[in-house]
């Protein structure tokens, strides 16, 4: 064979070149459908879905939209009030505790801690009495012994510490008597006045009200002292037999000791066991059984250590 015929032999035809790829490729297509046949007979088959079923009606829901009743609008209330028998119109309420809760929720319009007229108002370095030249309408002289010329008081707290006086007289409790009643803006000026010449001003703030913002000037707060053949000083009552029988029985007659040990920092006063104050049997019966300590924590109001001013 010559060297021309061998290259003409090496050489494929032009069909032979053409075909090979061709048949490739469909050889590849084939295949490739017949892997997604077996894919697809492979596959498992989707869950049938239940039919949507008609929705079903969800029970009413009734919801308790009945107002708070409101103690103000009770005519027994209302009377008492307007009659200014404030011990009547707490026991209109429920009671104390009711009469407190109405207070702090605000469902008590007609009552106002401020009233200084009332024997639940609040008097403290931040809520003087309005106004501060505040006098009751009616005070009576207190039928115990006392040791200054301030003794009087207005005629419910004055009964019931006449009463509280004769039973722990007969308790064996000894002789109870009254150091300071009702003392008048005027009054306390002057207390207050003698206390900033002997203590400075910060001294006498820790003692003493300052003119317009005294519990005594309310006629609903005193000072007691105990007594035999004689009378002893106000700061020594606390640990006497008298002292003891007060602070345990004190709430049985209305009264509250209103600056104890330990709560300064809420009454801006150092203790005084001997100052006492009316508010009633019913809000003293709660105040005690309460376990409060100041009439601030009682009715929900902020601490008044000191003045703004």
């Amino acid at each position: 064979m010559s060297a021309a015929q061998t290259r003409h032999a090496a050489r494929e035809s032009l069909a032979v070149r053409v075909a090979t790829p061709i048949g490739v490729l469909f050889t590849a297509m084939a295949a490739l459908s017949t892997l997604c046949g077996v894919l697809a007979a492979e596959a498992p088959a989707l869950p049938q879905l239940p039919e949507p079923a008609a929705a079903m009606a969800l029970p009413d829901v009734e919801v308790d939209s009945r107002v708070a009743a409101n103690p103000c609008a009770d005519g027994d209330v209302r009377a008492h009030l307007e009659a200014g028998d404030d011990d009547a119109a707490v026991a209109s309420f429920g009671g104390g505790v009711e009469f407190r809760e109405a207070v702090i929720s605000g469902n008590a319009p007609c009552i106002s801690l401020s009233d200084p007229a009332r024997s639940w108002v609040v008097v403290n370095k931040q809520r003087p009495l309005r106004p501060e030249s505040f006098a009751p309408a009616s005070l009576s002289g207190i039928g115990l012994r006392t040791t200054t010329p301030s003794n009087e008081l207005r005629p419910e707290p004055n009964r019931a510490l006449e009463k509280m006086a004769a039973d722990a007289r007969a308790a064996g409790a000894g002789v109870i008597g009254v150091n300071n009643g009702y003392r008048s803006y005027g009054l306390q000026q002057r207390t207050y006045g003698e206390h900033v010449r002997d203590r400075g001003q910060s001294g006498a703030d820790a003692v003493s009200a300052r003119p317009g913002f005294s519990e005594h000037q309310s006629g609903l707060a005193f000072d007691l002292v105990a007594c035999s053949s004689g009378c002893g000083s106000i700061e020594a009552f606390g640990p006497t037999r008298q002292g003891r029988w007060v602070a345990e029985n004190g709430w049985r007659y209305g009264f509250i000791v209103r600056y104890e040990h330990g709560h300064t920092g809420t009454t801006g006063y150092a203790p005084e066991p001997w100052h006492i104050r009316y508010i009633g049997p019913e809000l003293a019966k709660a105040y005690h059984e309460g376990g409060f300590h100041t009439l601030e924590e009682f009715f929900g109001l902020p601490a008044a250590p000191d003045y703004q001013h």
